[in-house]
């Protein structure tokens, strides 16, 4: 082999924060401080010298040393970006925990990470509290906020994350070592049993954070306003703090308070031109701008993900608010970008319904990532748009083995990842979900896909959110119950729901059933938990004939 004559240097998250702090300095970063609401302002260069004074309370006086597991416990604010670099920066890993699951769960993350240090928000004080003593591994807990705002806790004397940066020094140099190295670790709570941890390497995010920038991904520039509404604990907010420093964009943090209106007053406050969330997040904010008559005409582009995209959304924020919207698939798994939903130039001339029955599908592929759909017996099915299968990755930011040896079944002999997901795929790369291996309705020998049947109850006027979940049935083996939220202050009917679904979906797709709930059980990332719903209506009986 005849080698290239190419420097051969390592691929570091650090590089990315020296690039933007060098190269985008006064470009802005913006948060809303989780324990006064107030409005946050510095640069990418202040971010850097944090940062770098942040690397240095690391390695001195908590004495963090390559390799280990420093967990946060915070909302996207400056401060959760600075340890994103800091902890990646200095050789160590940082574990991002989701404060939505149940504490015992969080408990049980930490000490299967083995996690040295605790940072963490001042809202999330009461579960830190509840939880220390079961943290074994855990020397220190850090609250991140200033003197004057730090908590009165039982359990915890806490570290003050501005005192311990005040006495540091911004003279660091970011050490260079093997690209592969562990830079992060994720745990989906997708799976069965325990949660999995993802554990990304330096390499892996570098790679998924120069895709993310791509026209045909995030396209976001350093003229663009970028704002994750996706937490910083739910899959490193889709790779969103890592690409905004390639592209040295501004950047706009939440924080704490993610509903409507707050977010409506950041978006035209700040000008913002992308934003990235799951579908709860934008039927909240189209409640509130349909209410209070407030728009968002800075915002060009929206990449929605998580879970299927409601048609019905889609036509709201495109129709009345002009809003190119996008939906995104991937997993905690895959870093997790695998498709985006961008049109392609020769759908320029489509009519407006055909171009929005390409953006229901799940995306795109984006470079890097390979997908096969296979039978159940791993044949390959091909690419045309209707052979449905078991979904199957792989790719530099996919992961091949999970934290600690769990889960193999996942991988395939031949090295792919095992989604968990059915679906197929067209030849110009488009991925369609028709549902998840778990959740598809079998019934009479044929498969109903319970994401389109949501789906199409969505676009129901007095439908806030829907969920099918197959049920047993003596003859047909399972039959969709259709579970739903209604608006408020609405009051649909079983009938009047199946006769909407009737003109929308195949006669034997209708529910057998349709039940109202009050609220819908939200799992921690804003997925409907359809196992909570199994367990509500655990034997569930159809009427029958």
């Amino acid at each position: 082999m005849l080698r290239g004559q190419m420097m051969d240097r390592p691929l570091m998250i650090s590089g990315l924060l020296t690039h933007a702090g060098t190269n985008h300095g006064s470009r802005e970063i913006v948060s809303r401080l989780p324990e006064t609401g107030a409005i946050h302002r510095y640069g990418w260069k202040d971010c850097l010298t944090r940062s770098q004074r942040l690397a240095n309370v690391l390695e001195g006086p908590l004495k963090v040393h390559e390799g280990d597991r420093i967990s946060t416990i915070a909302w996207n604010t400056h401060r959760h970006l600075e340890l994103y670099y800091a902890i990646s920066g200095a050789g160590a890993v940082i574990h991002t925990v989701n404060p939505r699951l149940d504490p015992k769960q969080i408990a049980w993350m930490l000490d299967h990470a083995k996690a040295r240090h605790v940072f963490f928000d001042t809202t999330f004080a009461p579960l830190v509290d509840a939880i220390a003593k079961a943290c074994k591994t855990v020397k220190n807990f850090i609250v991140m906020t200033d003197e004057a705002h730090a908590p009165q806790m039982s359990n915890v004397k806490p570290l003050i994350y501005e005192d311990l940066l005040a006495k540091a020094s911004p003279d660091y140099d970011w050490p260079e070592f093997d690209e592969n190295a562990a830079a992060g670790l994720c745990y989906t709570s997708g799976t069965t049993g325990d949660p999995k941890g993802a554990l990304y390497s330096h390499r892996s995010t570098v790679l998924h954070a120069l895709m993310a920038c791509s026209m045909d991904t995030i396209g976001v520039g350093s003229r663009g306003v970028i704002m994750p509404v996706v937490p910083m604990f739910h899959v490193n907010a889709w790779g969103v703090p890592y690409a905004a420093a390639v592209a040295g964009s501004k950047l706009v943090m939440p924080g704490a308070q993610l509903d409507g209106k707050s977010l409506q007053e950041l978006i035209e406050g700040e000008a913002v031109t992308h934003v990235l969330g799951v579908p709860t997040v934008w039927l909240g904010l189209l409640q509130y701008l349909r209410e209070s008559g407030k728009r968002i005409d800075s915002v060009e582009n929206v990449l929605m993900g998580g879970s299927a995209m409601p048609e019905a959304l889609l036509r709201a924020y495109e129709g009345e608010y002009g809003v190119d919207m996008q939906q995104g698939w991937g997993m905690t798994e895959m870093s997790p970008l695998g498709t985006v939903g961008k049109l392609l130039p020769k759908h320029e001339g489509l009519s407006a319904d055909e171009k929005i029955a390409i953006k229901l599908k799940q995306g795109r592929l984006v470079w890097g990532v390979e997908m096969r759909a296979v039978d159940d017996g791993g044949n390959v099915l091909p690419r045309d748009g209707k052979s449905s299968g078991h979904i199957q990755v792989r790719g530099p930011w996919i992961i091949s083995s999970y934290f600690r040896g769990a889960g193999e079944e996942a991988f395939t002999d031949d090295g792919w990842f095992r989604t968990g997901d059915v679906g197929h795929l067209d030849e110009d790369g488009y991925m369609t979900i028709t549902d998840r291996s778990k959740d598809v309705i079998k019934t009479g020998g044929e498969w109903i896909s319970s994401i389109d049947l949501e789906n199409a109850a969505m676009g129901h006027p007095d439908v806030a959110m829907a969920a099918a979940v197959g049920m047993p049935h003596p003859k047909w083996q399972e039959r969709p119950l259709l579970v739903v939220q209604p608006k408020p202050n609405t009051s649909p009917t079983p009938d009047s729901i199946r006769a909407y679904l009737a003109e929308r979906v195949p006669k034997w797709w209708l529910p057998d059933a349709v039940e109202f709930i009050e609220q819908m059980p939200l799992g921690a990332t804003g997925k409907i938990l359809k196992t909570r719903l199994r367990e509500v209506y655990a034997g569930y009986a159809f009427e029958t004939e």
